[in-house]
């Protein structure tokens, strides 16, 4: 394993900003206002001669409540699972109280401490560090997270400070299938992935907007390695003002367009609204296998139940290829068939079917159902063969493929679907016409026929 360091202060004081820059990344959420980060964030730093494990946390201060409280709690989980702390200070603020009682709450844990005066700009640094000495950590080290100011000695300190452990190869990002979890604001995504790790790993609050930020968490289940990701939620466009959303908003739909597979988590109890049927339309669009998970169903009775299955008919008729499950997060039912369905979507994503498998399908199909006739001429559909997994792409090789209604690609598609047992995972089918092997070829003809016909002449006149 990997050596640990978790960054550590109060809110503000630029926590995100050094991960960001330790890892050479944009990873973190960035803005000027204390509170912004609340679950922890894990990336890659290479150090002096080691790689380490870096972890953003929230901000710890006292008297903490509701959020606040969870989101200390994250930055607690952190330094007990880390090797090193870097505590970190604002220089410009100067030694508050909250910054006392985090260095007496560092010394209770006896974990090895790096002090670091962030945000030295403009300040002159030696009186700017004198006051934190009373601290008791030893010399600061001074930097300028955003301007990159001081890193090198801080990198050199944090090596030096390292216990000995042997370092592997890091990656800078946790590998394996990667499960998306997405939906409106507070409909139960952290719940779920908390449920599905056995341990409080990200903040669940009962109050919208509460992650805002892209979390990937690695996850292992039956020797196969997954990374769960939890996203902030995604309201309507026009109730979006906050700069911060925005941006959070746009690293969840990123996280749509990386992952192998999403599980959109919709509130049985308010069935699907408009936000639900857009996002849907991203991971549609975008072709990614999907499960629906109706969250909060031990909550309705059975009249409403109904009601909802009836509705969920309706809306969701778009997406007749996603499996819809009824969870609990909160309490767990639901689960066995929820991971089910997420082993039948990503294995049929996986699909490996040979060409002549594939257009013994085709075949079998135009004999049972002929392409309709357009303009007194039939399409040939002659072969097909696996064009692509991600996303998953059947090519379909003939002549005159223009010509097909969509209505009979659709019905190709529901054959293709129910011959490869394809549940769960979007299909799309790719048409090639075949080349006509005359086709440009007249013009050439028809100038050799022009040449021959001058020397024709010429040799005539001659003879004349």
């Amino acid at each position: 394993m990997l050596p640990v360091v978790a960054l550590v202060g109060r809110p503000n004081v630029g926590k995100s900003t050094l991960f960001n820059a330790l890892t050479r990344s944009r990873e973190a959420l960035v803005a000027d206002y204390a509170g912004l980060t609340r679950d922890r964030r894990y990336g890659v730093a290479q150090l002096p001669s080691v790689s380490v494990i870096v972890v953003d946390t929230g901000g710890l201060a006292s008297d903490m409540d509701g959020i606040d409280a969870l989101t200390a709690q994250q930055s607690r989980l952190a330094i007990e699972e880390a090797d090193l702390v870097a505590f970190m200070v604002d220089a410009r603020a100067g030694l508050t109280a909250d910054d006392e009682d985090i260095a007496a709450e560092l010394r209770r844990t006896g974990k090895p401490v790096v002090l670091v005066a962030n945000k030295i700009d403009g300040l002159d640094v030696d009186s700017g560090l004198a006051e934190f000495a009373s601290l008791g950590f030893g010399d600061t080290v001074a930097t300028s997270a955003e301007h990159r100011r001081g890193l090198g000695q801080l990198s050199d300190r944090l090596a030096a400070n390292l216990p000995d452990r042997v370092s592997a190869e890091a990656s800078p990002e946790p590998e394996g299938t990667r499960i998306a979890i997405v939906g409106r604001p507070n409909v139960g995504k952290s719940t779920l992935i908390n449920r599905l790790l056995g341990e409080e790993r990200v903040l669940a609050f009962d109050q919208p907007g509460t992650t805002r930020d892209s979390i990937y968490v690695p996850w292992e289940r039956d020797g196969e390695s997954f990374v769960l990701i939890d996203t902030a939620g995604v309201r309507r466009r026009s109730k979006v003002r906050e700069t911060v959303e925005k941006f959070s908003v746009i690293k969840a739909l990123k996280a749509i367009e990386d992952c192998h597979l999403a599980i959109m988590v919709l509130d049985a109890r308010e069935g699907v609204v408009d936000q639900d049927s857009t996002l849907l339309g991203q991971v549609v669009d975008l072709a990614k296998p999907l499960v629906i998970a109706l969250n909060k169903w031990d909550g309705l009775s059975g009249e409403e139940r109904q009601h909802a299955r009836n509705s969920l008919d309706r809306k969701l008729v778009f997406v007749p290829f996603a499996e819809r499950v009824e969870i609990s997060a909160l309490h767990g039912s639901g689960f066995g068939r929820l991971l089910e369905c997420v082993d039948r979507a990503i294995e049929a994503s996986r699909l490996e079917a040979s060409s002549g498998e594939l257009t013994r399908m085709l075949l079998a199909a135009q004999e049972r159902h002929q392409p309709p006739m357009v303009q007194g001429r039939t399409a040939k559909l002659r072969y097909a063969h696996l064009g692509g997994h991600d996303p998953l792409r059947i090519v379909l090789h003939g002549t005159r493929v223009k010509t097909l209604p969509a209505s009979y690609l659709r019905y190709l598609e529901n054959h293709f679907r129910r011959e490869l047992d394809l549940i769960g995972v979007p299909l799309r089918l790719e048409l090639r016409a075949g080349e006509n092997p005359y086709a440009g070829k007249k013009n050439v003809l028809t100038q050799r026929q022009i040449a021959k016909r001058k020397r024709l002449k010429k040799f005539t006149k001659r003879k004349r």
